[in-house]
């Protein structure tokens, strides 16, 4: 852990900016829990729609804490076993040849860790992200709570296992099931949506520096009205950051309905979704006044398209 990293904890406002200076913007309610989680030593359970930032507050978190994360992946048939170690076979297999049917091949040398023993073992503490715990069975959940109450568990051939530093746990849902409530008991709870305008806008502007405020506007306005149809999945503030790069790399500083049409596959990720926006795409156009390339707004002229920057004094306020 860094020297920055070790002073994260002491408040609210370490909280704040060490994930402002890994470029995650923080609301003050997030960066309370987020303190909260770490001083009382509790997991934090962060649930919201898919690419909100949940994934990237646990990476964030490492980031400035100086410290390494390790993610356990969850998904459908994933044991417990999984979740701690496998049998390096070949190395055992080998080790046979050289020794014979005698030989011992179930040493913490023939073990391969996996992320909750690795976790545990780590010489440090460490951000231990359980992604996407939905994914799972309840048996694995079941385990993961005993485990993580206790911080210690038990191979059956090397015995019982003390975590040597308690690491940081963050577990991400996107409420696929219902999580028991013996977990969310054990757990301080986070729920991060889809941004506002205001806090879209700074979100483009940090990480992409220089990007044109009206293009920053056009985008912002236009994936905020998408969300308001029905879809199957709604674009996340990921798929605003990839269409304005892609509008970047087209050499725009604006949108027009006819780059919008042939570009909506980079903001919507299923065909009916796609149909459905490109049918209320006139109406869109209409309402927010989008323009066809080589167009202006009335009113606008051209010294008014400026660079954005990261100079709003209320980014600190923000998440995503």
């Amino acid at each position: 852990m860094n020297t920055e990293g070790k002073n994260f904890f002491d408040s609210i406002e370490n909280v704040m900016n060490g994930l402002m200076q890994q470029t995650y913007l923080v609301k003050r309610h997030t960066a309370t829990t987020v303190f909260l989680s770490g001083r009382l030593g509790k997991p934090l359970l962060v649930e919201g729609p898919a690419g909100v930032g949940k994934t990237a507050l646990a990476g964030a978190m490492a980031g400035a804490l100086g410290t390494q994360m390790i993610r356990l992946q969850c998904y459908p048939g994933l044991d417990e076993s999984k979740t701690l170690y496998e049998w390096n076979y070949q190395k055992q297999l080998l080790h046979v040849q050289m020794q014979g049917s005698e030989a011992d091949i179930f040493g913490p040398e023939f073990m391969l860790e996996r992320p909750l023993l690795k976790a545990f073992r780590s010489s440090r503490p460490v951000v231990l992200l359980v992604d996407e715990i939905d994914k799972s069975e309840e048996e694995l959940e079941s385990f993961l709570l005993e485990a993580l109450d206790d911080f210690q568990v038990t191979i059956p051939e090397c015995g019982t296992v003390t975590a040597n530093h308690r690491p940081y746990v963050v577990i991400t849902s996107n409420r696929m099931r219902e999580l028991s409530d013996a977990l969310k008991r054990r757990c301080l709870y986070l729920h991060i949506d889809y941004p506002d305008q205001e806090l879209e806008r700074a979100v483009l502007n940090l990480r992409l520096p220089g990007i044109a405020e009206r293009l920053t506007a056009d985008i912002v306005d236009f994936v905020q009205q998408l969300r308001r149809l029905k879809l199957k999945k709604a674009p996340s503030i990921a798929e605003s950051l990839d269409w304005a790069r892609t509008l970047l790399l087209l050499g725009r500083d604006s949108i027009d309905p006819d780059l919008t049409r042939e570009t909506l596959n980079v903001l919507l990720k299923y065909e009916d979704d796609i149909k459905v926006a490109a049918k209320e795409l006139p109406t869109i156009v209409k309402s927010n006044g989008f323009v066809r390339k080589g167009e202006h707004s009335a009113g606008v002229p051209d010294e008014q398209t400026t660079t954005g920057g990261c100079n709003d004094p209320k980014l600190d306020r923000f998440d995503f």
